[in-house]
């Protein structure tokens, strides 16, 4: 099978590499070329994912994968290479949506989809299994997360989050949003957000590191929530890199949430992580300790992991884990009632990619983690991917929904029972 987005991929990847490196500077008239005498030059400053490389780490090749900014025809996705556990079956539920990435859902059953990049939220309807998508917004700026609650549509742009009203009964011509804060920080470096509705009614979302490996300011790798009411922020955890998926368990109503380990430590350190929130103003490493025993090489210097809430699983090196959410439904197996569901995006920053499919996390009755699995994998062949899952929700019918936005798609995964089987 043969991906010619690939190669386009690596050319703007490189093309973006070489547009971040300063022009050397022209001679002052009468000048000899070269470096001026007594003239010191400052170095470039690296870009934010680069920071905290080695020396021996500077020649890297390694650097993100383009963003997904077009999708692919939905007679060119292949989603029969899509596996799941036997009895399930993969189909494409959705298409033509560039970027698509968190999702929430109306009681109506509208399905609302935000987008890191292109600046859309899409709408999709569902009349009868006939699936109708809108781009309902545009314009907006790091439009990732959305949430649903009283009617009403919240975005999570970068440094500020919006209500549009009445939402369902608007997809033609979206209303004039409400602003709830737009207080939040400007940092491009980890600065989407997802936004997740809490049991308490306030929105939960998190201000990541605004760099790979730094001191963060007191306002970032945070968890925070927002009163929807009166806009007002609060911190709930610290140390968390930057998260970008997160659920409330069903029972415990304990917020749950990934985080995406630092890069160039080295291809097999540290791993992204699966955490539990037990506490208000529980400290979960950042950047002192990562994956729950791994000191900083430089930030973690006279410190102990032992100071900071340890994780509840290791999810892989790398893995670049996202969207999470709880099983509710009653489709799937009784064994798989109130298991987790994790979108793994991929790895960028590791020379054999790992991630880029759908984890399962089982816990006991007592909330610890006994079980992690792959789910649906098939997104990468071999070292080369056609897809990235981004988010995952649960349908009313009990059904998974996987967004990926690289794809540019949604698809479905649906118990039916018998054989391991995959079809469009």
């Amino acid at each position: 099978m043969k991906y010619p987005a690939l190669a386009i991929a690596a050319a703007l990847a490189a093309s973006a590499a070489l547009a971040q490196q300063p022009a050397p500077p022209a001679p002052p008239p009468g000048q000899p070329q070269g470096q001026p005498p007594n003239t010191a030059v400052a170095p470039a400053i690296p870009p934010s994912w680069a920071q905290g490389r080695t020396k021996d780490q500077e020649g890297s090749t390694l650097a993100p994968h383009p963003p997904g900014l077009t999708a692919l025809d939905a007679r060119e996705i292949p989603v029969s290479s899509l596996k799941a556990p036997p009895g399930f079956e993969v189909t494409l539920w959705a298409s033509g949506m560039p970027n698509a990435r968190s999702m929430t859902q109306s009681p109506k059953g509208t399905l609302y989809v935000g987008t890191r990049f292109p600046g859309t939220v899409y709408a999709v309807t569902d009349q009868g299994g006939q699936r109708q998508v809108k781009t309902l917004l545009k314009g907006m700026y790091r439009s990732n997360g959305v949430a649903y609650k009283d009617g009403a549509l919240y975005v999570a742009e970068l440094s500020r989050i919006l209500r549009y009203d009445d939402i369902d009964n608007h997809l033609d011509s979206a209303p004039k949003p409400v602003v709830v804060n737009d207080s939040l920080p400007k940092d491009e470096a980890h600065g989407w957000k997802f936004l997740k509705l809490g049991p308490d009614g306030w929105l939960y979302f998190q201000i990541g590191a605004p760099a790979n490996i730094i001191m963060p300011p007191y306002t970032h790798a945070t968890i925070n929530r927002l009163n929807p009411q009166t806009g007002v922020v609060e911190t709930v955890a610290r140390g968390v890199r930057n998260s970008v998926g997160m659920d409330f368990h069903p029972v415990t109503h304990q917020l749950w949430f990934t985080n995406n380990g630092r890069d160039w430590v080295n291809d097999d350190l540290p791993n992204d992580t699966l955490h539990v929130l037990k506490a208000k103003g529980e400290n979960f490493g950042y950047p002192f300790c990562h994956q729950g025993d791994l000191l900083d090489p430089e930030y973690g210097k006279g410190r102990s992991c032992d100071e900071f809430s340890k994780p509840a699983a290791k999810l892989g090196p790398h893995v670049a884990s996202l969207g999470m959410r709880f099983y509710t439904g009653s489709m799937f197996p009784a064994e798989y009632r109130n298991n987790i569901f994790i979108a793994e995006h991929g790895s960028w920053n590791r020379t054999k990619k790992s991630g880029y499919n759908v984890t399962r996390v089982v816990l006991d009755k007592s909330g610890k983690v006994v079980k992690v699995e792959p789910f649906v994998e098939g997104w990468l062949q071999g070292d080369q991917f056609w897809g990235r899952p981004a988010d995952v929700h649960v349908l009313p019918d009990g059904s998974l929904l996987v967004s990926d936005d690289v794809a540019g798609a949604i698809f479905r995964v649906a118990y039916k029972g018998g054989n391991r089987t995959a079809s469009r």
